[in-house]
């Protein structure tokens, strides 16, 4: 290889750096590396007169292959490439060398050590840098519809945003309505609006808006290619009902003899019939038949419904149908699952009669729910005359979720609000810190204060109906820490209501694995960055919003559906998408034919070549992750960018020898000691 001319720059980034690592010295240091021709340091290089400083030093000093010592290359790594590419060098002959959170952050107690590292991993990226090989990017159309996943808030917002705008938009739903957890309030904090009266109006919207193709009662099984050219596999259930005879009129389910819990719309507090329709404002207005609970598909015998259909829409023969589409962009919004309260057995849930979730008193509270609106006990007649309220049941717990679910405190204080609304109960909050961070929230707390709700500061230890002292027979005792007053308290009520977690999907790695993103340790999605880049994902083209991501309010979950769609449009609006040029290619001449790396790949981006007996690479589907690069036993599998030489020459730079600081020696070369 002829001698490069490499630029290395050090960066302060502040104190973050700067405070741990003498950039000074390791920038004098790197100057004497081999091939370097400049090396600085500077307070930002990430600011507009770093990256000047990095242009004018590639025109002026004719720099082949530049080197900054910065942060995490999901931050900046983009920032630099513009930077190299402006000044006319190939942006993949950068390499950037992280010393932030590989050597200061880690190293904090022990400078010389950070020091030090800082020097390894700069002449590991210098090492690396003289291997890169310049590679251009192809492009690639962007194709207008986009796919949404989830009928939530969020999901139906992005939705619009997009349709309104002129784009056709594909949402898919695996309920048989939209309309997520939200149909199932009753008000919304903190201003008690009604939550139907929100959310119909956008649902009705998105079931009669042109551009939007609505699936309900499907999921997507399969999903392949890249950003701007996606291929996804949508099954669509069978409902059970020909939706081109079907007029919603309710004939069916009013006819229908079979009652089931019904666990989902109603959380186990309501019954529905065998073919049904989650709830009046459902959209779309089609019913479907839960085969499991069907008398027909049990025995043969009933067809009720079928019977007393006026346009013969029922379909006890119709089969499931597998849609195959193509979209630019995917937005995920799937949305939440609810802490199983049974989990923490000393509440008492499931055991206990008048211990509820808070899922349940939301049914409960809602004008259609299964009580009318009504606040009563699990008889179905008694008023509570007094209800303690527990929040964090789930949350904020090593033993379950170590998270705070965000938006229990106010639905706590909601609950209160509407148990003294509708009742004279006294009512008790439970809490360990109250969190009311947002626009109006603490004037709804200073609200629940002056109607009179009582706050105990402390974890609910258990909930039990042991009567021990008088005035507690037939009673629920809640027992607490006021860690106000520092005593144990035994607060006896009639209703208990537990404040559940918002949790992760249950199927939600199942469901990254196959969008090709992460999840975060707690399981919810995970971000490009939390602070920058809270709506995209490390898959280009794969954006992400509302509860899926994590705990949220319905302001936050619409922002972010919002936001999704901003960028989508944003991408629709160029035309053409710049893929990244990293791939993995195959040496088909010295390909065994194994295929070890066809099962291996996590994308499905490799085919084997039957009449070659070989394996090749699908560029448009490769993400170049690099699994099947490790996994080949013949290593005939390439990873552009990221090659078995330039791989090697970064080990060896890591590991430079201490004792002479001003040579860079390779460990390959030394001497025996």
């Amino acid at each position: 290889m002829s001698e490069e001319k490499i630029g290395v720059y050090v960066c302060h980034c502040g104190h973050n750096i700067a405070g741990t690592v003498n950039v000074e010295e390791v920038s004098e240091w790197a100057g004497h590396l081999p091939n370097v021709a400049v090396a600085k340091n500077y307070k930002f290089m990430c600011s507009s007169l770093g990256q000047e400083m990095v242009e004018e030093d590639i025109k002026q000093e004719g720099l082949t292959r530049v080197v900054v010592a910065a942060c995490s290359p999901h931050m900046h790594e983009p920032t630099f490439r513009g930077a190299c590419q402006r000044a006319g060098l190939n942006p993949y002959l950068f390499e950037m060398a992280n010393i932030r959170e590989h050597a200061s952050w880690v190293h904090q107690d022990d400078k010389e050590a950070a020091t030090e590292k800082a020097k390894a991993i700069i002449s590991g990226a210098v090492r690396r840098a003289e291997e890169l090989e310049p590679l251009e990017p192809f492009r690639a159309p962007i194709n207008e519809t986009t796919l949404v996943v989830g009928g939530g808030i969020a999901g139906i917002n992005a939705a619009l945003e997009i349709a309104n705008s002129g784009h056709k938009v594909i949402l898919v739903e695996r309920e048989p309505s939209i309309g997520g957890h939200m149909a199932q309030f009753d008000k919304t904090f903190p201003t008690l609006d009604c939550a139907a009266c929100i959310l119909t109006p956008k649902m009705f919207d998105v079931g009669n808006n042109p551009n939007i193709e609505l699936l309900t009662y499907s999921e997507v099984e399969q999903v392949d290619g890249f950003v701007g050219n996606f291929t996804v596999r949508i099954r669509k259930r069978a409902r059970m009902i020909d939706t081109g005879l079907c007029t919603g009129c309710g004939d069916c389910w009013e006819r229908c003899p079979a009652k089931v819990i019904d666990f989902v719309y109603e959380s186990g507090l309501g019954y529905r019939t065998a073919v049904y329709r989650p709830f009046p404002q459902a959209v779309p207005k089609y019913p479907v038949i839960d085969t499991e609970s069907c008398i027909y598909y049990k025995n043969g015998r009933c067809k009720a419904c079928e019977k007393f259909c006026p346009t013969g829409a029922i379909k006890f023969d119709q089969q499931d149908e597998v849609v195959v589409a193509n979209v630019g962009n995917i937005v995920l919004a799937t949305g939440y699952d609810l802490f199983d309260a049974r989990r923490i057995p000393a509440y008492g849930y499931g055991r206990l009669a008048n211990v509820f979730t808070s899922m349940e008193f939301e049914r409960m509270t809602n004008a259609s729910g299964p009580t009318n609106g009504k606040v009563l006990l699990r008889d179905g007649v008694t008023q509570p005359e007094s209800v303690a309220i527990i929040h964090c049941v789930g949350s904020r717990d090593k033993n379950t979720n170590i998270y705070c679910s965000a938006t229990c405190c106010m639905a706590a204080l909601k609950f209160a609000h509407l148990v003294k609304e509708k009742t004279h109960a006294q009512v008790y909050n439970f809490y360990i810190d109250m969190r009311t961070a947002f626009k109006d929230y603490e004037l709804f707390y200073n609200r629940l204060l002056e109607e009179g709700t009582h706050f105990i500061r402390g974890r609910a230890a258990e909930v039990t109906d042991a009567a021990r002292q008088p005035g507690e027979e037939g009673k629920l005792i809640v027992q607490a820490e006021d860690t106000l007053i520092g005593k144990q308290r035994r607060v006896p009520v009639d209703m208990v209501i537990l404040m559940v977690a918002m949790e992760p999907r249950a199927d939600a790695s199942e469901v990254a694995h196959r969008f090709g993103i992460g999840c975060s340790d707690a399981g919810f999605f995970t971000e490009r960055h939390p602070k920058l880049d809270p709506v995209a994902t490390m898959n280009e083209g794969i954006f992400i919003a509302g509860t899926c991501q994590g705990p949220k309010d319905i302001p936050a979950s619409v922002a972010q559906g919002e936001a999704t769609a901003a960028r989508v449009l944003s991408l629709i609006g160029k035309g053409e998408v710049q893929v990244e040029p990293v791939r993995a290619r195959i040496d088909e001449d010295r390909c065994s034919g194994c295929r070890i790396c066809n099962n291996l790949c996590p994308y499905g981006a490799i085919d084997f070549i039957a009449e070659k007996g070989v394996s090749r690479v699908n560029p448009a589907q490769c993400k170049g992750c690099g699994t099947c690069v490790a996994a080949c036993p013949s290593q005939v599998i390439t990873g552009q960018h990221y090659t078995y030489d330039s791989i090697m020459a970064q080990i060896e730079g890591l590991l430079y020898d201490q004792r002479t600081p001003d040579e860079h020696v390779r460990v390959l070369e030394m001497e025996p000691a």
